[in-house]
């Protein structure tokens, strides 16, 4: 795991400005602490920190050149299926210097190709290489996004980076004009899709892209994979048990394998146990197991992680976090480069940095959700999906009208309308805007009581395209909600919950690996029929708990879930509302964006217990921060 970017300038008289390859390299040590490199010649300049965690010798050193000379490549990463490329490498006449991941990659690019070496890779990756000869630069991103490339283009040239912060530092001049669509997004989901970032200026390469640019411009981005749709397992539902634990055990395997010492992290829910469950049949030794909690019990998950660890016999430690956030956030959003509210990347920065006191590689159980329908919104779009296709609509709204009657005359003392409940509400939508709905942070109609007219022309109405288009792609799907739950896996998936580990772990040099985000245990997830997956009485993750019963205590997986968050409303009304009142009172671009009345009353109405506002007061705060600490021009 590491760091990387890079710049390639443009050929004309007129891209003289510097680039600043050494102290960009320097804002990514956080990144890898171990070692770095830089490559600097002709018209392009090559940058990278290392995370030692396959082969540690300076074998490993990058930016790495090929035996030729011909091709050097910059590599964040890891290449898990590595030791049979380099069997099959070595097969065909290669030799080797070390056995690093990088090395078998860069070789595995020059005998195959660009678009053929993609396809062979399993694992998780962003890599740059430079052909010195053809004078081309060829870039690429893994399949589900578990690593992060930005990039973007100016009158001097191309620039990339494995963090946005980095690139700043790397190409001073580059605008910091928001992208206003993007916060215009990033308020509807609390992240901000790719392929857009907080600035104009700047982009994210998506999930399973590559790209590649010469003379400093990008000559071609496509994509190189994703879910084949027409593959339908027609498996019993005991047999395909059999093969998921097949692959997840196998997924685990390959993700055990580490020249440093390795461990787990361990929330008490479903997915991290499964993991360590997986792990402990796999490993000679005690697993090493992390886990945090909270003094607010509706937040703290220690018993069960503690269950689970007693279970396995696990080499348990356990810490008790209090709220630092008003430190501990500027630093993670200098990280982010871009404004995101997911407040349970404060608890996976705890986590990681726990964990790493003792080890240098933690697995994890992220995208099993995603993968197999864990979230309660499968549960209500396939409900309302389910009355829409039956022809039940007019049977139900009669009967939600008559509900709402007889509320009223029991209790005429509190307000009953109709439509109030998710259901009601997504029955006059349709696709996209049915979805947004369920995952909607900020709905729409509380945006516009917040943002001025000036933003709102900025913004456009952009909030249903990336739901839309990955709703369009998932159109081969055996169903709509295993179509749905493609969209959440190239949607909320990259874009929140993998963007929140990647900076939260590396923002403390530790690599996280989940055996869940192997993309060939995606594609057999998505081969099985939605009903192994959330069956008809509305058990979420039924196959995975099914598959996995026996490996864990007796009851365990059918627990409620809780989820991995903080417990934000009591902080925001606690330590951070000082801070909070002051931030978004204060800040003059959020001045120029909103409504000041209206932040002033979800501030009084959360500070008086009147309403609690966390979910509209969070990501103002995060949005506050960043804007400030990066100078966001108007």
């Amino acid at each position: 795991m590491c760091g990387i970017l890079g710049y390639l300038r443009r050929p004309s008289a007129s891209a003289r400005r510097a680039f600043h390859l050494e102290t960009a390299v320097s804002s990514l040590s956080h990144r890898g602490p171990d070692d770095h490199g830089i490559l600097e010649e002709e018209a392009v300049g090559l940058g990278f920190v290392r995370l030692s965690i396959i082969d540690l010798s300076p074998a490993g050193h990058q930016p790495m050149f090929s035996p030729d000379g011909r091709y050097v490549i910059v590599f964040n990463g890891e290449i898990y299926n590595f030791p049979d490329l380099r069997t099959e490498l070595e097969a065909a006449g290669e030799s080797f210097v070390g056995h690093s991941d990088t090395e078998i990659l860069l070789r595995l690019f020059m005998r195959r190709g660009f678009e053929a070496c993609l396809a062979a890779l399993r694992g998780m990756f962003a890599f740059a290489i430079w052909d010195r000869h053809e004078k081309q630069l060829w870039l690429a991103r893994d399949r589900l996004g578990v690593k992060p490339l930005v990039y973007g283009e100016t009158p001097d040239g191309f620039v990339f980076a494995s963090e946005i912060g980095s690139l700043f530092n790397l190409a001073p001049d580059l605008p910091r004009t928001p992208d206003y669509a993007a916060i215009d997004q990033y308020l509807t989901y609390q992240y901000v899709p790719a392929p857009l970032t907080g600035f104009s200026a700047l982009r994210k390469l998506p999930p399973a892209h590559a790209m590649i640019v010469r003379d400093g411009k990008i000559e071609r981005i496509f994509r190189y994979w994703d879910i084949d749709h027409s593959r339908r397992s027609e498996l019993s539902f005991n047999d395909a048990c059999d093969s998921l634990r097949e692959k997840i055990l196998e997924a685990t395997r390959i993700r055990m394998v580490a020249d440093v010492p390795l461990g787990a992290f361990l929330s008490g829910g479903v997915d991290s146990s499964i993991t360590v469950a997986a792990m402990a049949r796999l490993s000679s030794q005690p697993v090493k197991t992390y886990a945090i909690g909270f003094e607010d019990r509706k937040f703290n998950e220690l018993p069960y992680a503690r269950q689970v660890a007693e279970y396995l016999g696990t080499e348990h430690h356990e810490e008790i976090c209090r709220p630092d956030a008003v430190e501990l956030l500027p630093e993670l959003i200098g990280h982010l480069g871009e404004p995101f509210a997911d407040n349970s990347i404060l608890p996976t920065y705890y986590v990681s940095r726990f964990a790493r006191r003792d080890v240098t590689v933690a697995l994890t159980g992220d995208g099993a959700d995603e993968a197999f329908a864990g979230y309660r919104r499968h549960y209500h779009i396939r409900r309302v999906e389910a009355l829409q296709r039956m022809g039940l609509v007019p049977i139900w709204r009669g009967l939600r009208r008559a509900t709402v009657a007889f509320e009223g005359l029991v209790r005429p003392d509190r307000r009953h309308v109709f439509p109030h409940t998710q259901a009601d509400q997504m029955l006059s939508m349709k696709g996209a805007e049915r979805f947004r709905h369920l995952v909607a942070h900020y709905p729409e109609e509380d945006k516009a009581r917040l943002v001025r007219a000036a933003f709102r022309e900025h913004a456009g109405n952009t909030t249903l395209s990336p739901l839309r288009e990955a709703w369009e792609r998932g159109q081969g799907a055996s169903d709509a909600l295993n179509r749905w739950l493609y969209v959440d896996a190239t949607t909320y998936l990259p874009n929140d919950i993998l963007a929140k580990v990647d900076i939260a772990s590396m923002a403390v040099s530790l690599e996280c690996r989940s055996p869940f985000l192997d993309h060939q245990v995606l594609e057999f997830a998505a081969s099985l029929p939605s009903t192994y997956k959330l069956n008809v009485r509305g058990r979420s993750k039924h196959i995975l708990k099914e598959a996995f019963k026996d490996w864990l205590p007796p009851g365990f997986l059918d627990r409620p879930k809780m989820g991995f968050s903080a417990p934000m409303p009591t902080w925001l009304s606690g330590d951070l509302a000082p801070m909070m009142r002051e931030t978004l009172l204060g800040n003059p671009v959020l001045g120029e964006w909103f409504d000041r009345a209206a932040i002033e009353r979800f501030l009084d109405q959360h500070a008086s217990g009147e309403r609690s506002n966390s979910k509209r007061l969070w990501p103002l705060l995060c949005l506050s921060i960043w804007a400030d600490r990066f100078k966001v021009s108007t």
